[in-house]
């Protein structure tokens, strides 16, 4: 059993940590994320191994989206037509990509590739605020086979991928910006799951189960702050762009270090 005091301990020593995560479920929950890129980017620079951490972030993924999930299902934003297809084949895809043993020079590598993918995306796109006047129908097949490669990556590194579908569904003009933004969240939420799950079946598993439980509550109440703020509350183009700064610089960061 975890004792109180263990709790006051990992708060006065993680305290910028917890300050940032709260912000960043804040910030992401506001338009449907759940910060999974983020979190990664903030955990690369502590001393925790990389299996620890990347399950902190699928955790903390999962506390946030999931009141999101929860509204946007409420509100009847989703078109499970559309939704099933991409998460049919990512859930089992996320699941392989937790399960891979994967070393740590490999890891890395691969982590810093997808900050800068994620932050390039991030600062070029506006896939928060852009308004399609007509939305497209895509093939069950052509869904199917996206929601999987983003899926396995995902697992893999330790995200829920709606931070690479939501562009991509924006650009082909899936539907309209409310449903896709609702499709992210639920994808997050059950690539997050199946990862997380994968992970738990790897005989390598570590987990450090005080850090994690308190960046979960502190997820938890930044999560559904910024799942009641509408997106004219804070500005979606100043989110993305900080955001895209932090975890280029990151990306950088990790490569400089695994490549050179």
């Amino acid at each position: 059993m975890i004792e109180f005091s263990e709790f006051i301990k990992v708060i006065i020593d993680n305290w910028a940590i917890i300050i940032l995560f709260f912000l960043i479920a804040t910030l992401y929950s506001s338009v449907g994320f759940g910060g999974g890129s983020s979190y990664l980017a903030v955990l690369a620079l502590t001393g925790l191994s990389f299996i620890q951490f990347r399950a902190i972030a699928l955790l903390c993924n999962i506390v946030v989206v999931s009141g999101g999930t929860y509204f946007y299902a409420k509100n009847k934003h989703y078109n499970w037509k559309k939704v099933i297809p991409l998460a049919f084949l990512s859930i089992p895809m996320a699941f392989l990509g937790g399960y891979l043993r994967i070393g740590q020079t490999f890891f890395f590598i691969l982590l810093g590739i997808t900050l800068l993918v994620a932050a390039i995306t991030m600062w070029i796109s506006k896939y928060i605020v852009e308004h399609p006047k007509k939305s497209n129908r895509q093939s069950v097949y052509k869904d199917g086979f996206i929601g999987g490669i983003i899926g396995f990556i995902s697992g893999m590194v330790g995200i829920g991928g709606g931070i690479f579908l939501a562009p991509i569904l924006h650009l082909t003009k899936w539907d309209t910006p409310k449903r896709i933004a609702a499709t992210a969240s639920f994808f997050i939420l059950v690539n997050s799951i199946a990862g997380l799950l994968g992970q738990f079946q790897n005989p390598d598993f570590q987990f450090e189960p005080t850090l994690a439980i308190t960046l979960m509550l502190t997820v938890l109440i930044g999560g559904q702050i910024g799942s009641r703020l509408s997106a004219t509350s804070i500005s979606p183009f100043i989110i993305k762009r900080l955001t895209a700064l932090l975890i280029a610089f990151v990306g950088l960061r990790i490569l400089w270090k695994y490549l050179l």
